[in-house]
Order: structure tokens, then sequence, then C-alpha cells
């Protein structure tokens, strides 16, 4: 069942966003798609039960004010351990939020890592989004941070409600990274923006 969550959105141009890491390379493909090729080993981490902070993942980021929301799709491609591909939101290097799919240990996993100093993380299975398009979408409204994802037309999942300063200076667009390998290559189809979501439940 689809409900009246989620207002409509407006393209993006590539041009408006700046990257937090600059990938190893990045195309404009004729479909108008961005193809982003992340460095070997490159991911965002930190500290939790691994120990170790990662922080040189590319991503390309736009403001997201209070009040607004933003959707970044992609074809869902990813092979390798921790091959992953979403949205990230970015307060500072100890204060951010990924949402996205996964590679981890044989499935594909729809999860977050929120970060405040420590990372942490959770995932669900989604198998049957294999070779399809995915959505991401974060929106920011009041103290807090609702993440949805989709594939394809189908209806939007919650993934996480997560605390967010209003008063924070937040950016927001794709990340993508592989901290396992080099070569991944990942084809961003969309980035969109548009007013935050109305609500976070459905109503009867």
């Amino acid at each position: 069942m689809e409900f009246d969550l989620v207002p409509p959105s407006e393209p993006l141009d590539w041009a408006r966003g700046a990257w937090l890491h600059p990938p190893v390379r990045v195309e404009h493909s004729p479909a108008g798609e961005l193809v982003v090729e992340p460095a070997a080993e490159s991911d965002l981490w930190r500290r939790t039960s691994y120990g170790f902070v990662h922080d040189d993942a590319p991503a390309l980021l736009a403001p997201l004010p209070v009040g607004s929301a933003m959707e970044v799709s992609f074809a869902l491609d990813l092979h390798e351990q921790f091959d992953q591909a979403g949205a990230l939101v970015w307060v500072d290097e100890r204060t951010w939020t990924k949402a996205g799919v996964e590679m981890s240990d044989g499935d594909l996993q729809l999860g977050a890592v929120v970060t405040r100093e420590f990372s942490d993380w959770s995932v669900a299975p989604v198998p049957q989004w294999a070779g399809r398009e995915v959505t991401i979408r974060v929106s920011r409204a009041g103290d807090a941070l609702t993440v949805r994802a989709r594939v394809d037309d189908e209806p939007w999942r919650l993934v996480r409600l997560t605390p967010l300063d209003p008063a924070a200076q937040v950016t927001a667009g794709p990340f993508c990274c592989a901290p396992s390998r080099a070569g991944l290559t990942v084809r961003f189809s969309g980035w969109r923006q548009g007013p935050a979501d109305t609500t976070l439940h459905p109503e009867d």
C-alpha cells in the first residue's frame, strides 16, 4: 500500500554538488547518469567493534536544510564484500548518517550507519533487489532525519529514524565505497530534492 507520506521532488543537477572526497573516476553517461568509481579500500566508519576510523568515501553533497528531503537513485550492481552505495547525510567527520545497500557476507543488505563519534549499523536482507533501481530518501524535519528506501516503483520502506540537530549545517547526496577491493563502479541514475516528508506514519 502506498501512503501519501512523500511529497514530489525535483531533479538536481550533478553540478550542484561538491565532492567530500573525490572518486578515482567520475563520468557523465549519455543517459545522464553519474558513473562513479571509488578508491580501493575507501569507507566511512568510526571505531565501533572494528577499532579503526575510515573517512575517505567519495560523496557528492549539496545543502539539506530543515524542511527538505533528498533522494538518490542508483543501479544495484554490487558483488564483493562491503561494496556499498546510497545517500550520505553529513554534518562533520564525527557526525553523519549513511544509508543504502551493501553487500555483506554474501547477501545484499539494506541498512544505515548513524555516527556520533561512534558508528552503529543496522541491516535487513534484500536479495530480490539485485539488478534493479534503488532509491534512498533522506528527509529532515524538526529534530529528526527520516530514512526511507524503495526499489523501482514499489512502496517506500522505513529504514531509520534518528535525531538530527535542527541548528546543524547539513549536506547530503550520493556516496559509494569499496572497503575490500578496487574496481567498483556505481551508476547513479537520479538526484532529487523537495519538501520533507509530511508524516512518519500512514494515516487511516
